[in-house]
């Protein structure tokens, strides 16, 4: 059984640069897999959904951009789509496909909507744009943005069809850095100093209860360096204190070490002479005639750069660990992904999403 079977809203944040939005990604398709149908939004207006999947801008409306089968994961295979063409669809003679739709909200337009909701304004609305408003109102009460983001996702968590069911099985947020993730997500503070009563108030009570329920899971994004570890401990500790129910920990960008315990403990070592016989024995350097007796001066020249990258190599692989130790001290689910040497294109997607489902996490 998955980690977090029950759990309808992924809240994803991290230290800016760890690769949230890769993450919130990876985790929206293996939720998709086994023909499930999950939503990835994006609240802080960077069209970075669009960016990684390679496809256009994204409007303020649900998309349809991939479609996930279980074993399509782990193929680097799949393929970005176009307009939603219905729910699991099945191809014949294979397994039902799941689908990943995606939204980028537009504060704007998203306020707009909210007032011609609960306040039935229309047109005097978009007068309202117009005029500048909207930007004056986000401005001056910051906690009105975040009561609309947050309700946006929330709303889509709880949404039925017409034959009753959820329209979506999961809902992954990008949401903002772990420095903010908790003030943004904590809106019944930031609405006290807005409203105490009327449609504000009532929305933002019904967002908290689906925030602060076992519906809710807030996962943290960091990479095996200090300060994005550090953020993580601090972060996880707001998420507590602040009484939001905390995910787990996605290690992001794991490099796999290239040398051995006994190596890396000798790495200190004066081993020139060492490694200089070791290269001219493996005939680096040497030229055809040559003697295994003698190091070519050629060879030696690489001993320097080799030793140093193997020291480099050997201390960050220590460091590594120090902070793995860290954040498995945090007692979270843990999950590492891999670091793509190609760069994370839609096939890497693919690859993540199998690494999140093997280890548990959808």
């Amino acid at each position: 059984m998955p980690d977090w079977e029950g759990v309808r809203l992924h809240v994803v944040s991290g230290k800016g640069g760890t690769g949230k939005t890769t993450v919130a990604a990876a985790l929206a398709m293996a939720l998709a897999a086994e023909g499930r149908r999950t939503l990835l939004i994006e609240v802080e207006e960077r069209q970075g959904i669009a960016e990684l999947f390679g496809i256009s801008a994204l409007p303020y409306e649900e998309r349809r951009i991939a479609s996930v089968g279980a074993g399509a994961l782990g193929r680097a295979a799949g393929a970005a789509v176009g307009p939603d063409r219905g729910r699991g669809r099945e191809r014949e003679g294979r397994e039902r496909e799941g689908e990943v739709f995606a939204l980028a909200i537009d504060i704007e337009q998203a306020l707009l909507e909210y007032l011609e909701m609960f306040y039935k304004l229309g047109r005097a609305g978009k007068a309202l744009r117009k005029v500048g408003f909207i930007d004056f109102a986000t401005t001056i009460a910051p906690g009105l943005r975040d009561v609309l983001l947050t309700g946006k996702a929330c709303e889509a968590v709880r949404r039925k069809g017409p034959d009753g069911q959820r329209v979506y099985d999961a809902v992954v947020m990008d949401a903002p850095p772990t420095g903010r993730v908790s003030r943004f997500l904590n809106i019944n503070t930031e609405v006290a100093g807005l409203a105490r009563f009327g449609p504000i108030f009532t929305q933002s009570q019904a967002v908290m209860r689906v925030i602060q329920s076992p519906e809710t899971a807030v996962h943290l994004v960091t990479l095996l360096e200090e300060m994005p570890v550090q953020e993580t401990v601090d972060g996880v500790a707001e998420l507590r204190a602040a009484g939001l129910p905390v995910g787990g920990v996605f290690v992001s960008m794991v490099r796999p070490p290239i040398l051995d315990d006994a190596a890396i403990l000798a790495a200190d070592g004066d081993h020139r002479e060492e490694l200089a016989l070791a290269l001219a024995d493996a005939g680096v350097g040497r030229r055809p005639g040559g003697t295994r007796k003698t190091v070519p001066a050629a060879t030696r020249k690489l001993v320097e750069p080799l030793l140093a990258q193997g020291r480099e190599h050997a201390a960050r692989v220590l460091l590594e660990r120090e902070q793995r130790a860290d954040v498995q001290a945090l007692k979270l689910p843990t999950y590492e992904l891999p670091l793509l040497s190609g760069g994370v294109d839609l096939s890497g997607l693919y690859r993540l999403a199998a690494a999140l489902k093997e280890e548990g996490a959808a």
